[in-house]
């Protein structure tokens, strides 16, 4: 009864830590600490394509939670099966299908569905840019290009 309570409580928490991803960041409605106050330079031009695509977030510590977590429900799943020898083997599989599992549960619930913006700016240059689908967008909507590099939006204009 112990060990079912605590491999319940321990698959609750691996979901629960999962789920702390923001996603938010990806959009273009949010900006980060460092942009604040900060000057931005503005290109406007006009979307020629739009296609959805995924974000993978977590790749600061990728499959961490879901690795370890899974490992450990697995493990103790395993644990309760046979006796001796025979539990020391289901132990060990079951924590390595778990942490294989886990791993690919993060994966999944880390996505953002986002798109890729084509841009030609007004001077000419085209220019790709990924964030959140957080609205939608068409060929031939004008747009302002905020920022730069790695740390550009795309807005309605």
């Amino acid at each position: 009864m112990k060990l079912k309570l605590l491999s319940t409580m321990t698959m609750a928490a691996v979901l629960g830590l999962a789920g702390c991803a923001n996603p938010d960041v990806y959009s273009g409605d949010v900006y980060g600490s460092r942009a604040a106050k900060q000057a931005q330079s503005v290109t406007y031009g006009t979307v020629t394509s739009v296609r959805p695509v995924l974000i993978q977030a977590g790749d600061e510590n990728p499959n961490l939670i879901g690795t370890l977590g899974g490992g450990a429900v697995g493990g103790i799943l395993g644990h309760q099966v046979g006796g001796g020898t025979g539990q020391v083997l289901a132990t060990a599989v079951g924590a390595i299908a778990g942490s294989m599992i886990g791993s690919r549960a993060e994966d999944k619930i880390n996505q953002v569905k986002a798109v890729e913006l084509e841009v030609r700016t007004d001077s000419g240059e085209n220019l790709i840019v990924v964030q959140k689908a957080d609205r939608d967008w068409r060929p031939g909507q004008r747009v302002r290009l905020v920022g730069s590099g790695s740390n550009m939006s795309v807005a309605p204009n």
